[in-house]
């Protein structure tokens, strides 16, 4: 079965502290209702009790990937989605290349934002952003990195229908961000 034919699903991918919560942040701001994927997650971890951590939300998404499949996470969007009563609806937190391939069939009208940027930018990014779940020790980032990867987030990006550099200033990543936008949601 396939979700909602008309609706556009814009999905993001990026590794930690790319620039797919400012990526979303625009979009929201455009009117785009916006499905976080995380939220999924942290709702697992504070059902079992547990504290938002970094340590706590990665272990609850790998027991959950373990037990239902690599596309778990994105199955439990797919209502959620469906839900917004807007002809765009955006995807934030796309982690691997299963969750990619569940939207891509559910919504033929998926469009797969790749966001990208330095090691060192995102570190940066980490020690400011003040998110229960953030880190400014370089190894636990790159442990991170590892962990997403391991899901699949390589070869989600490698499949993105646009890739943006998030390396400059957040007034030049947010004239790209507009642009795609305008691109994808004028689009018949």
């Amino acid at each position: 079965m396939q979700g909602k034919w008309y609706m556009k699903v814009i999905g993001v991918v990026g590794l930690p502290a790319s620039g797919k919560g400012e990526f979303s942040r625009i979009a929201g701001l455009s009117g785009i209702p916006i499905v976080v994927m995380g939220d999924v997650i942290r709702e697992a971890v504070r059902e079992a009790g547990l504290p938002e951590t970094d340590r706590n939300l990665g272990e609850t998404a790998e027991a959950l990937r373990a037990k239902e499949g690599m596309d778990a996470i994105a199955r439990r969007c797919i209502p959620r989605i469906e839900g917004q009563s807007a002809p765009v609806v955006l995807v934030d937190g796309i982690r691997g290349d299963a969750e990619v391939d569940l939207f891509r069939v559910h919504f033929p009208r998926f469009f797969l934002i790749g966001v990208d940027a330095p090691f060192e930018v995102r570190r940066e990014r980490l020690s400011r952003r003040g998110r229960s779940d953030d880190f400014s020790d370089p190894g636990e980032l790159v442990e991170r990195d590892r962990r997403e990867i391991r899901w699949g987030l390589s070869r989600a990006l490698a499949h993105a229908d646009y890739t943006l550099e998030n390396a400059g200033t957040l007034e030049e990543f947010e004239q790209e961000v507009r642009a795609v936008l305008r691109e994808i949601t004028e689009d018949p």
